[in-house]
C-alpha cells in the first residue's frame, strides 16, 4: 500500500478512547500485521474529548484519519467535520454513533452529512474500529495499487448502517486470516510483504449509483460484488436495486462471483435465477456462511547465560524467565554479566530502556555481597514489571495471575462489556494512585482473568453449536455445552492458573451488549461461586471448565433470547468473554466464605428524600455475598454523601433489615453446576453470622424495653444489620470511598453510573495486612433529565389514574391502550409465585399482538424473594412500557435501586412509579379501575383495554409522573 493510516484523531469521552485502545487492543492488533510482514510503525492514536479540541489538534497536528463520536461537545460532529474539510480537503472524517437512535440525526442533517466521508454504528466489538482504518486505507490505495500491483477489489452495496457495522468486521477477518495463511506459507520476506500487499481492498457503496461508479471505474481487477436488494437509485429507494445491478455487471462480466444477501427469504429465488449465491440476513449462521463462501470462492533474542568462557548455561525469553533463573545461575555467570553490562544491554532490545537505566550505572563492587546483586538484579525487574503492568491488561503470564490490579487476558477477543468496565476503571484507578489514598484501608480489584469472546466463538464454531442446539430445551443446551470441548490453549492455561490460585474463585459473565449504556443486559447471564478446594486438580479444572461452559450456554438460554429479541438482537450478533475473578471475602465458621459487606452504589438517586438530591447518590449493603443485593431481597440503603441520616425509622429498620445471607459454602467441594448458580452458595441466618463473629462493626441491637436501637452489642436483645459503626462511626470509610469511586466514574463516563464492590474487613497479608475494599464492576446509568417538566398546576386530581413523586422516566408516552393490574383483593403474598406464571401468559399474549401496556400490582417487582413481591424475571413482562408498585397493608415494601431488574428498567426507560400505601401526596385511582370493563380476568390478573390511549407523562428532573385517565 502507497499510503497508510499511521496518525489517528480520536475525538470521543475518555472512557470510550479507553475502550477502543484497551478492550479492542487496536494497536496490537494492526502492530501484529506489520511485524509479521516486517512493515514499518504502527498507527498513533490521539484522543481529545471535545470537537474544539480536535480543531485545536488539527491545527497544530497533521492526522490521516479522524473518527468522532456523535457528543463531543458543542461544537459537534457536522461542524467539526466541515471545519476540518476547510483545513484539509482530503483527510477522511468518519462518524461512529454510540446508539442506533442517533442515526436520525445523520439522516436529517443533509448539509452536515456531505463533509463526513461515512457512519457506522459501535456495536460493541473493537474489530469495527479495526475494519474503519482499514476501509479507510482501501479507499486512500485502490487507484494506485491496482493500476500497478493489480490488486483485487471487493464491493459491498449496503445501506444499513447497523448491518454493515457488523458485516465490514465479518469480511475483514475473513480476508485477514486467509492473507496470514498465505503469508505463513512463504519463506521469502520479499514474497511475505507482497502478499500482504496484494491483499484484496474492500470497498463500500451505499447506492446504486455508487456502486456502479465504483464498478464502471474498477471492474477489471473485481474479485465479488456482495449486494442487498432494496437501496436508492437517484434519490428514491428501488426495491429491486440489487438486482438491477446484479443485471447491469453480469452483462458485463458473467463469470464474475457474486453475493445477493437480503433479509426476505424469497429473494433467494431470485438469486438462483440470476444465478448467485444468496445469503439469508436473518441466517443464525451468516457469518460462518460468509467465511464457507470465501473460502471455497475467493486465497528479535532470548538472554544467553554463559560462563566465563562463554559456554552456554541456560537461556531467558523474557523478564518473567529472567526472574527465575537469575536467582538460580552460578556467581561467576552473574559477575561475567554484571561487568560487561550484558544485563542492561538485553533489556534496551526489548525496548526496557528505564530498567537499563537503572541497571548500567551500577557495578559490582557497589554490593556488600554477590547475593545482595543477586537479589537486587530480582527485585528491580520484579518492581517495575509490575508496575509496568498495574493497571493494564496484560497477555497470559502465570507469574502475575496472582497479582492485584492487573487483569490477565487468558485468550484474544473483545473483553465484554464487564470486563471493558473492569479495565477501565483498574487502568483509571491506578493512574490516579486511589489505592493510596486512604493509610489504613487498602483498595482494590480483585485477581481477574478474562476470558475473550474469541474463545466463545471458537467454542460454538468447533462444536457445532448452532446445529445442535436448534429447537432444544434449556436443559438440553446446557448439557450439549457441557459435552463441548474448550481449546486446547485455554485448557493448558486454566491448569497453570490453578496451579497458582488456590482461594475460591467466580465466574461471571461479560458480553459484548452487557452492561453498556444502549443495550441493558444486567442480571440476564450466569455468574458461578467456586471453592476452588477439591484436592483433585483434576475435578477442580472440570468444575471450573463447566462454568466457562454453561456462562457461553447462557446467550442461548429462553430467558436471555428473550429478552435479546425484545432488543432487536440476534443471538448470533451476541458475543460472550467470561471474568474468572477472585471471590472476595474470608473463612467465617468451620466451612463458610464471605466479605462483610457486598453492594452497590448509583451516582444518580431516583427517589432521593428530605435535604437529599438526585445527585448525592444512593447505597445498597449487605452482609454476605452480592447476591441479596442485585436479586432485591432485603438489604440496607444509605446516601453516601449523608451516611449518618437514616433513610427509615428504627420501627421500619427494624421490619425492613436483612434476615438472611448469602456464603459460599467450602463443604461443598464435589457438585453438578447445572443444578442451578446456587448449588455452592447456602442462605445464612443472622443468627448464623452471629455465631461466626461477623456481626462486630455491622449490627446494633433492638432495645424492646425502650424500642429503640442501640450499638452496644452486649446489650440483650434482636440483632439488627445497620452498619452502624462503618456510616456513623466511620470505623471503615466506607461512605467516603463509594461517593469518591462514584463521583470518579461519572466524571470519566461522562453519565451517572452504577458501581458494585464487597469489603472485606478481616486484615490480610495480600493487601499490606489492611481491610480492603474491592472493586467489582463499573457500568453506565442511564439518566434523562433535560427533555420533560410537568407543571402540576395544571393538574386535575379527578382526571388522573395516577399520580406520584417517585417516578422514574422523563416525557410523554402516549400510545398505551392497555392495563394489566393485579386485583387488590386477590393478592396473597404465598401465593405470589402462582401470580408470576399467570402475568407471564398475559404478557406473552401482548407480544403476540405486538402491544405495550401498563402494569399495577403490589410489592416490588423483579426481586427474588417471592415474600417482597411478585418474583417476575425480566421476560416475563417485557412488553410492559410503565410499572407501577403499588402498597398494600402489611405489604410495604421499599423500592430497590440496586437489582440488575433496576438497571435494566433504567436502561431501558422503562416508566417506574411507586405508590406507597400511607401517603399525603401519591395516589393511584383503584375505585375507577375496578370499574372499568374487563377484557380478561385470570385468578389474579385483569387486563383492560381503551379504544383512547392513556396518557403517561414523567418529570425526570423532579420524580413526578402522572397517568392521565
Amino acid at each position: 500500500m502507497q499510503k497508510r493510516v499511521e496518525d489517528i484523531l480520536l475525538v470521543s469521552t475518555f472512557y470510550d478512547a479507553f475502550i477502543f485502545e484497551q478492550d479492542g487492543r487496536l494497536t496490537e492488533q494492526i502492530f501484529g500485521e506489520y511485524e509479521q510482514l516486517n512493515l514499518s510503525t504502527a498507527p498513533h492514536i490521539t484522543s481529545v474529548p471535545t470537537g474544539r479540541d480536535a480543531i485545536n489538534k488539527l491545527k497544530e497536528q497533521s492526522f490521516d484519519l479522524v473518527i468522532t463520536m456523535m457528543r463531543i461537545g458543542e461544537v459537534g460532529p457536522f461542524q467539526l467535520a466541515k471545519e476540518t474539510k476547510k483545513l484539509y480537503p482530503n483527510l477522511p472524517v468518519l462518524l461512529l454513533l454510540n446508539v442506533a437512535s442517533d442515526y436520525v440525526i445523520w439522516e436529517n442533517n443533509p448539509e452536515g452529512k456531505k463533509y463526513i466521508d461515512d457512519v457506522f454504528l459501535w456495536n460493541g466489538d473493537t474489530k469495527l474500529f479495526l475494519a474503519m482504518v482499514k476501509n479507510v486505507e482501501d479507499k486512500m490505495n485502490v487507484e494506485f495499487d491496482t493500476a500497478l500491483g493489480l490488486v483485487r477489489v471487493i464491493l459491498i452495496v449496503e445501506d444499513s448502517v447497523h448491518y454493515y457495522s457488523l458485516f465490514l468486521p465479518s469480511l475483514y477477518s475473513v480476508i485477514m486470516n486467509q492473507t496470514q495463511k498465505l503469508i505463513e506459507e512463504e519463506v521469502s520476506d520479499i514474497n511475505k510483504q507482497l502478499r500482504m500487499r496484494i491483499r484484496p481492498k474492500v470497498l463500500l457503496a451505499h447506492s446504486y449509483d455508487e456502486a456502479m461508479e465504483i464498478y464502471n471505474k474498477y471492474q477489471e481487477y473485481f474479485l465479488c460484488v456482495i449486494s442487498d436488494v432494496r437501496y436508492k437509485i437517484g434519490e428514491e429507494i428501488d426495491p429491486r436495486a440489487g438486482i438491477k445491478l446484479i443485471q447491469n455487471i453480469k452483462a458485463t462480466n458473467n463469470d464474475l462471483p457474486i453475493i445477493l444477501q437480503s433479509s426476505e427469504a424469497e429473494n433467494e429465488i431470485l438469486a438462483k435465477e440470476l444465478g448467485v449465491h444468496f445469503l439469508n440476513k436473518n441466517s443464525k449462521h451468516l457469518f460462518s456462511d460468509l467465511r464457507k463462501y470465501m473460502v471455497y470462492n475467493l486465497g528479535f533474542g532470548n538472554f544467553v547465560f554463559r560462563d566465563k568462557n562463554g559456554n552456554v548455561i541456560d537461556e531467558a525469553a523474557n523478564i518473567v524467565e529472567f526472574e527465575e533463573k537469575i536467582l538460580k545461575i552460578p556467581e561467576e555467570s552473574l559477575i561475567f554479566h554484571s561487568r560487561f553490562n550484558h544485563f542492561s544491554n538485553w533489556l534496551i532490545a526489548h525496548g526496557e530502556v528505564q530498567i537499563a537505566k537503572k541497571i548500567r550505572p551500577l557495578k559490582v563492587e557497589d554490593f556488600a555481597s554477590r547475593q545482595d546483586l543477586r537479589e537486587f538484579l530480582y527485585q528491580v525487574f520484579r518492581t517495575v514489571r509490575i508496575e509496568k503492568n498495574k493497571g493494564k491488561i496484560i497477555n497470559f503470564d502465570a507469574a502475575s495471575l496472582s497479582e492485584m490490579n492487573q487483569i490477565i487476558r487468558l485468550t484474544d477477543g473483545s473483553l465484554g462489556g464487564k470486563g471493558r468496565g473492569l479495565a477501565f476503571l483498574n487502568a483509571l484507578l491506578c493512574t490516579m494512585d486511589y489505592e493510596n489514598k486512604f493509610e489504613n484501608v487498602a483498595i482494590a480489584l480483585p485477581s481477574t482473568a478474562i476470558i475473550g469472546t474469541a474463545e466463545f466463538d471458537q467454542f460454538v464454531d468447533n462444536n457445532d453449536i448452532l446445529q445442535k442446539i436448534a429447537g432444544k430445551k434449556d436443559e438440553e443446551i446446557d448439557k450439549i455445552f457441557i459435552s463441548g470441548k474448550l481449546s486446547d490453549q485455554l485448557i493448558k492455561r486454566l491448569e497453570i492458573y490453578l496451579d497458582v490460585i488456590k482461594y475460591p474463585i467466580a465466574v461471571r459473565s461479560s458480553s459484548l451488549l452487557e452492561d453498556s449504556q444502549a443495550q441493558p443486559l444486567a442480571g440476564v447471564y450466569r455468574t458461578f461461586m467456586l471453592p476452588n478446594n477439591h484436592p483433585d486438580k483434576e475435578i477442580r479444572l472440570r468444575q471450573l471448565t463447566d462454568a466457562i461452559k454453561l456462562v457461553f450456554s447462557s446467550v442461548y438460554l429462553s430467558d436471555a433470547r428473550t429478552f435479546l429479541e425484545s432488543l432487536n438482537f440476534k443471538a448470533e450478533e451476541e458475543k460472550m468473554a467470561v471474568i474468572i475473578q477472585e471471590t472476595v471475602g474470608s473463612i467465617q465458621g468451620d466451612h463458610y466464605y464471605y466479605p462483610h459487606i457486598s453492594g452497590v452504589a448509583q451516582s444518580y438517586n431516583f427517589y432521593p428524600m428530605a435535604h437529599m438530591k438526585h445527585t448525592d447518590g444512593i447505597a445498597n449493603i449487605a452482609l454476605g455475598l452480592g447476591k441479596s443485593v442485585v436479586e432485591g431481597k432485603l438489604n440496607f440503603r444509605f446516601c453516601p454523601r449523608y451516611p449518618e441520616t437514616d433513610v427509615l425509622t428504627p420501627e421500619e429498620m427494624l421490619r425492613s433489615s436483612q434476615k438472611k445471607f448469602f456464603a459460599l459454602d467450602l463443604s461443598k467441594n464435589d457438585f453438578d453446576l447445572t443444578k442451578g448458580e446456587e448449588i455452592t452458595l447456602e442462605n445464612l441466618s443472622i443468627k448464623d453470622a452471629d455465631e461466626q463473629g461477623t456481626l462486630k462493626y455491622i449490627a446494633s441491637v433492638w432495645d424492646y424495653e425502650n424500642n429503640r436501637l442501640t450499638d452496644n452489642l452486649e446489650a440483650k436483645g434482636l440483632k439488627v444489620i445497620t452498619f452502624s459503626s462503618i456510616l456513623k462511626y466511620n470505623y471503615f470509610p466506607l461512605a467516603k470511598i463509594i461517593s469518591e469511586l462514584l463521583e470518579i466514574g461519572e466524571i470519566a463516563l461522562g453519565i451517572p453510573v452504577e458501581i458494585e464492590f464487597a469489603v472485606n474487613l478481616n486484615v490480610t497479608s495480600s493487601y499490606n495486612n489492611k481491610p480492603t475494599f474491592y472493586i467489582l464492576q463499573i457500568r453506565p446509568l442511564s439518566v434523562n433529565v433535560d427533555a420533560y417538566r410537568i407543571d402540576t398546576s395544571q393538574l386535575i386530581k379527578e382526571e388522573l389514574l395516577m399520580y406520584t413523586e417517585h417516578g422514574m422516566g422523563n416525557g410523554i408516552i402516549n400510545d398505551l391502550t392497555d392495563i394489566i393490574y393485579l386485583d387488590p383483593s386477590k393478592f396473597d403474598k404465598t401465593r405470589t409465585q402462582e401470580m408470576q406464571e399467570e402475568i407471564e401468559k398475559f404478557n406473552n399474549k401482548m407480544a403476540e399482538r405486538g402491544k405495550r401496556y401498563i402494569l399495577i400490582g403490589p410489592g416490588r417487582w423483579g426481586s427474588r424473594d417471592r415474600f417482597l413481591g411478585i418474583p417476575v424475571r425480566w421476560p416475563q413482562i417485557n412488553r410492559a412500557k410503565v410499572i407501577l408498585e403499588t402498597g398494600l397493608p402489611d405489604f410495604i415494601v421499599e423500592a430497590s435501586q440496586g437489582t440488575h431488574f433496576f438497571h435494566n428498567l433504567v436502561a431501558m426507560n422503562i416508566g417506574y412509579f411507586t405508590i406507597p400505601y400511607i401517603s399525603q401526596t401519591d395516589f393511584v385511582d383503584m375505585d375507577w379501575l375496578l370499574k372499568q370493563p374487563i377484557s380478561e380476568r385470570g385468578d389474579f390478573f385483569v387486563h383492560l383495554e381503551f379504544s383512547k390511549p392513556l396518557i403517561v407523562r414523567m418529570d425526570g428532573k423532579t420524580g413526578l409522573a402522572v397517568i392521565h385517565k
